[in-house]
């Protein structure tokens, strides 16, 4: 079994000079004789299963489906027509910021050859302007600079109008009171108070709180200062992102399989946890096929099935988490549309479109630019993968409509695609996304439970630094396997972000001058 900690979990990540580290537990670099179950093989799982492996922990990751990933994950389909292709729940932006989960995928991937950069990350408004991302720079606050000066969504004659104590609230942040600040404001109130242009509210902003797949009206500001600081005035990385080259099992996921079990780790797919005895000295983890005996369990599910496992394990926690937990919603359902077309589509179209305004239609993704298995389906047809996206659709939406306006929407903005015929299709609808709403912070569940055995990952969990989605499941990982490490007196994994306070010194004083002005 190798030893040691894998590349890229304590040196500094990035090209920002201003990232962040907040150290690790200290102690011992190795353990004997320690167990730890991980129910939950998506990002979280296998953040925190890494991070203990590589100290000496015994793992094992307990799975229900049959491949790893959770909702990132790939698997087999058979098209209409006979051709066999993976499925996935769809596309999914690494960016540069996501530290902690291109330290995971560097464990088996060094140069993360598993991921491919995408040129522009353009976004469109229905019969208004299209801002690109590509030759802004990178480095605050020259991005904002440049964006603003050359993006057609803020027009000279509506800057006037913008709400400059509040815009200037979006760069004076401190983690996380900032999240506590905005107890109870919603994104809308936010993008409200900001009275930026229409043309900015939808593209600058709205669209990147879609990408939570809840409605502005119910998704906390919060969360959206923390998302515009991260991705944008808070890091010098920039907005590009990347995108997986194939796949995600076989870009990104089996090759990590494999490293972990060289690591030591146990993987049962298609098992399920349900149910947990906690004890003082250890835990009992009840499967759908039989139980484990272990020191700790991190559940890294989604949150229905961490719902069913707390209901059903009265020695889990206490009352009042109990409570908080069986309190938390999802999102509401979203969809995803991959249409495997006989028709390609027009030379030099995104790899990624955001949208606004086009009815239930949230984005546009060439597949076939980007992953490789679905360029040689495309070069074998003569045709094109593509996929369309629907967030926050409506509870109980008319399936037939909805496809009837995605497609109408997508000939819109491809007309060459609109007598295409469809060789095959998949049709996803999910509610399994975590909702973040306008509820208090301090009642958000943490990464550390009233079981000291017990701690929880996922995206969903609460983080008290500036990371969200797939970025907050990597993280919240690191933390579930420090918390058991620290506790054992081993070393943990020091964790990067991007900065918790201001970038920029001139902020505050200027915000509090002009408060006594007014």
């Amino acid at each position: 079994m190798a030893h040691g900690v894998g590349e890229g979990a304590t040196a500094r990540p990035g090209r920002d000079k201003r990232v962040e580290r907040h150290a690790g537990p200290t102690g011992a670099t190795w353990v004997e004789g320690r167990s730890v179950v991980v129910v939950g093989g998506g990002i979280a799982g296998l953040s925190a299963a890494a991070t203990l492996a590589e100290r000496g922990v015994k793992v094992i990751v307990l799975e229900r489906e049959e491949q790893l990933g959770g909702r990132v994950r790939s698997w087999p389909t058979t098209l209409a027509n006979g051709d066999e292709v993976p499925m996935s729940r769809g596309f999914h932006a690494f960016f540069k910021q996501y530290y902690q989960l291109r330290a995971l995928l560097k464990r088996s991937d060094p140069s993360l050859s598993g991921l491919r950069p995408v040129a522009d990350y353009p976004l469109t408004l229905r019969d208004g302007p299209r801002d690109s991302f590509a030759r802004i720079p990178r480095t605050p606050p020259l991005n904002l600079i440049g964006f603003v000066a050359t993006s057609p969504s803020f027009p000279v004659k509506a800057l006037g109008k913008v709400n400059i104590d509040e815009a200037l609230g979006l760069l004076d942040v401190e983690f996380p009171q900032t999240f506590h600040d905005m107890d109870g404001r919603s994104a809308s109130n936010v993008l409200d108070d900001l009275n930026f242009p229409d043309t900015a509210r939808h593209l600058a902003l709205e669209v990147f709180a879609r990408s939570f797949f809840a409605d502005p009206d119910e998704f906390s500001g919060g969360e959206l200062v923390a998302m515009f600081h991260t991705y944008f005035v808070g890091s010098a990385e920039g907005l590009l992102f990347d995108v997986a080259a194939d796949d995600f099992g076989t870009a990104l996921w089996d090759p990590l399989q494999r490293h972990l079990e060289r690591q030591g780790v146990e993987f049962r797919l298609g098992r399920s946890g349900t149910g947990i005895e906690v004890r003082e000295d250890g835990v009992t983890v009840h499967t759908d096929g039989d139980s484990i005996e272990a020191d700790a369990v991190v559940l890294a599910t989604e949150l229905r099935p961490l719902q069913g496992i707390t209901e059903a394990s009265p020695s889990m926690g206490d009352e009042q988490w109990r409570a908080q937990i069986a309190a938390l919603r999802s999102a509401p359902p979203f969809v995803v549309w991959r249409r495997w077309l006989d028709k390609p589509a027009a030379a030099g179209s995104p790899d990624f479109l955001g949208t606004s305004n086009y009815g239930p239609l949230d984005n546009v993704s060439m597949m076939h630019q980007f992953e490789d298995s679905a360029r040689r389906w495309a070069a074998r047809r003569d045709g094109s993968v593509v996929e369309l996206h629907a967030y926050a659709v409506d509870y109980d939406y008319d399936e037939q409509a909805l496809r009837t306006e995605l497609a109408a929407m997508q000939d819109l903005i491809h007309p060459e695609l609109a007598d295409a015929n469809t060789l095959g299709e998949e049709w996803i609808v999910q509610e399994d996304c975590h909702l973040v709403d306008t509820s208090p912070w301090r009642n958000r569940p943490t990464v550390e439970t009233p079981s000291n055995n017990v701690v929880l990952a996922g995206d969903g969990i609460r983080c008290d630094y500036p990371v969200a989605l797939m970025e907050r499941a990597a993280t919240t990982g690191v933390q579930a396997a420090n918390h058991l490490l620290g506790s054992w007196q081993v070393a943990g994994q020091d964790i990067f972000t991007a900065p918790t306070s201001p970038r920029f010194n001139w902020v505050r004083p200027l915000r509090k001058a002009m408060a006594k002005r007014r």
